[in-house]
């Protein structure tokens, strides 16, 4: 409870405007220090730098509608059946978005032992697969439940599950020709069939991945909210159009998902996408977009099951009728609840009351849309000068790709919540995500799920521990990378990476060019 207090004191403070502490808010500064554009940058770069409103939320008068999006979104659920953050349950991932993006970050790092599920902080969430499909299993949700709201348990028991993390040797053995070492590691995830509560409810999987504990359980780590917004305004051709220039060009040794490029751009497959939507453009999967149905949209109802309009039910497995069915059989949820018939009907309901009211969602995603990307440091710095001029030299620019022009931003809505006329906009501003939008296959080591990732926006990445105050920069989808070094190295790992050949440029690079790199990395 002191964590939560301090993250609702912190926002209060953020609210009020705090200053930039940095020299650098001049006339004369390089188009890429504005990383989200005049409209989408904030020169405060405290560790409420993620916090911020753009300067187009405020323009637009709609700095009070933010405030009170970022309240829904900063401060936990509870299970009450009426008032502001009621509606929690009856399982759910975690209480608050601030829980698993703290100050609206990225996730910190996973500390080896327990899988601390209630540490405000840890954003990485659990991936349970079907190591033969990497499909999800069928008797847990995407993104498993870790607590129950009594007197319903929880489909997963957190306090089984333990993290080791083991190490790895590239084929230079982890060291630079220079003789300087760096370390690679990467977490296994150890979680028993009794952790799993329908197993325990007598459940058995037709399959026979949870009878013989054969089914594999990867983190996946949440990334920064902030920014969201002017990815959504980039135009759908544009990103088509990087699609096609990375298809003709066959730099990349894994091509491009087929799900999504098949001679063209791909609008079926795997990750259906609604052609009325154009491109996915969130998640590592590329599952989301555009923003007003997209990982913020979705995970204000998914996390915390609050219902609303346009979802009048609970977020349970893949199945959609396993745990209710188990649980509505458990004596003790009947003693508290009623019958097995009332149990099951209530848990799988279509027309469950509405816990969140229209309003609340337009100001979440008003806040949502409207957070800032911190503007660029040391810009002027040579050694961070040098190192955006390696950061291209070597290739790292190919799939980073340095920056966008957003469109005319024309919000789209696909859940008809007739909300987009109050949404902050960033029309024809020059963005620099570091972001290709397209996902790679980078082969590693105990890799994400079906080994396609979308690039990560390395914007803000740099203020990660500042904003956190997390001992590491939790960097690539596991938190596997401590630093920046260990992540580049971890993009040439294995030769047959997309990220291959950039690697090792930068490995062959001397020390005082490594450290410009990186340098200039955590300056963006």
């Amino acid at each position: 409870m002191k964590k939560e207090f301090l993250f609702i004191a912190l926002a209060a403070i953020a609210l009020t405007g705090c200053k930039d502490p940095e020299p650098e808010q001049q006339d004369d500064m390089p188009e890429w220090y504005y990383t989200g554009g005049k409209l989408g940058t904030t020169t405060n770069l405290t560790s409420m730098t993620f916090r911020q409103p753009t300067p187009a939320t405020e323009e637009a008068g709609l700095g009070t509608m933010f405030a009170q999006g970022d309240q829904i979104a900063e401060k936990p659920f509870v299970t009450n059946t009426e008032g502001r953050q009621h509606g929690l349950g009856p399982v759910y991932v975690r209480a608050s978005c601030q829980h698993c993006h703290p100050n609206y970050s990225h996730g910190t790092s996973v500390p080896e032992g327990r899988y601390d599920a209630q540490n405000v902080g840890n954003g990485t969430l659990l991936v349970v697969i079907n190591p033969e499909t990497q499909a999800y299993v069928p008797w847990l949700a995407g993104m498993p439940q870790l607590f129950g709201a009594a007197p319903f348990k929880a489909p997963l028991d957190p306090d089984q599950i333990t993290v080791e993390w083991k190490t790895a040797q590239d084929e230079h053995g982890n060291k630079f020709p220079d003789g300087e070492t760096y370390e690679l590691r990467y977490p296994e995830v150890h979680m028993p069939n009794t952790a799993v509560y329908v197993y325990n409810q007598g459940y058995r999987d037709p399959d026979g991945l949870l009878e013989s504990e054969g089914y594999e359980v990867k983190l996946e780590n949440t990334i920064g909210v902030y920014g969201s917004g002017l990815l959504d305004a980039i135009p759908d051709q544009d990103i088509i159009d990087q699609y096609a220039k990375e298809a003709a060009d066959g730099k990349l040794k894994n091509g491009l998902n087929p799900a999504f490029w098949n001679g063209g751009f791909q609008t079926s497959g795997y990750y259906k996408n609604d052609p009325q939507w154009g491109p996915k453009r969130f998640t590592y999967a590329l599952t989301r977009g555009p923003i007003m149905d997209a990982a913020g949209a979705n995970a204000i109802w998914n996390i915390t099951n609050v219902t609303r309009s346009d979802r009048k039910y609970h977020y349970l497995d893949l199945n959609g009728t396993i745990y209710a069915e188990y649980a509505s059989k458990d004596p003790e949820v009947q003693e508290a609840f009623g019958t097995e018939q009332e149990i099951y009907n209530y848990l799988t309901s279509k027309e469950l009351p509405v816990e969140m009211s229209d309003d609340e969602f337009t100001q979440v995603m008003i806040w949502h849309r409207g957070l800032a990307v911190p503007a660029a440091r040391n810009v002027k710095d040579p050694q961070v000068l040098k190192g955006k001029e390696l950061f291209s030299q070597i290739g790292c620019d190919y799939c980073h790709r340095p920056t966008w022009t957003t469109g005319s931003d024309e919000v789209r809505d696909p859940n008809h919540f007739q909300t987009t006329a109050k949404m902050p906009r960033y029309p024809n501003q020059k963005i620099w995500p570091y972001t290709d939008m397209v996902q790679h296959k980078l082969c590693m080591e105990n890799d994400i799920r079906t080994g396609w990732c979308r690039t990560t926006p390395l914007w803000g990445r740099g203020l990660h521990r500042k904003a956190t105050g997390d001992q590491y920069e939790a960097r690539m989808h596991d938190t596997r990378a401590r630093n920046v070094i260990e992540a580049i190295m971890w993009h040439g790992y294995s030769s047959q990476s997309d990220a291959y050949w950039p690697t090792q440029q930068f490995y062959n690079l001397n020390k005082e060019e490594r450290d410009a790199v990186v340098a200039f990395i955590n300056a963006i």
